[in-house]
């Protein structure tokens, strides 16, 4: 089965590269496109100067790709709703994203809402550091 649009989740750490690689062989397979979003989940509003730094952040991560990267996107909001609504708006059939095991994850972490609400195949990678 072959994917037209995979949208990786990113959080800007180092951790992300192993979450845009997994994401890229997705994509490879079927020459899908490929988008990338950043949701801040720690705020309510954010200033022009704050949101130009994480799109330059976000941008730099797809300028290093050796796949190219249709669109780029900084929201703010719950990772769950904004991944599914930007899920039923670009028409995304595949979302990637990645997982820490940490002890608080098990009690905080957001995959379950994602997995609750996301309308779309999706790829949880773990990430182990």
């Amino acid at each position: 089965m072959g994917y037209k649009h995979v949208l990786v989740a990113v959080d800007l750490s180092k951790s992300s590269q192993a979450v845009i690689e997994k994401a890229i062989m997705q994509a490879d397979n079927s020459s899908s496109k490929l988008s990338f979003v950043y949701v801040d989940v720690d705020r309510i509003v954010m200033e022009a100067k704050e949101e130009q730094e994480l799109e330059r952040r976000l941008q730099e991560l797809a300028d290093k790709c050796l796949y190219p990267v249709n669109e780029t996107m900084v929201v703010i909001g719950d990772l769950h709703i904004k991944l599914s609504g930007i899920v039923k708006k670009e028409g995304i059939d595949l979302v990637v994203c990645g997982h820490h095991h940490y002890l608080l994850s098990r009690f905080f972490s957001s995959i379950p809402k994602v997995v609750n609400e996301v309308e779309a195949d999706l790829l949880i990678v773990y990430l182990d550091e």
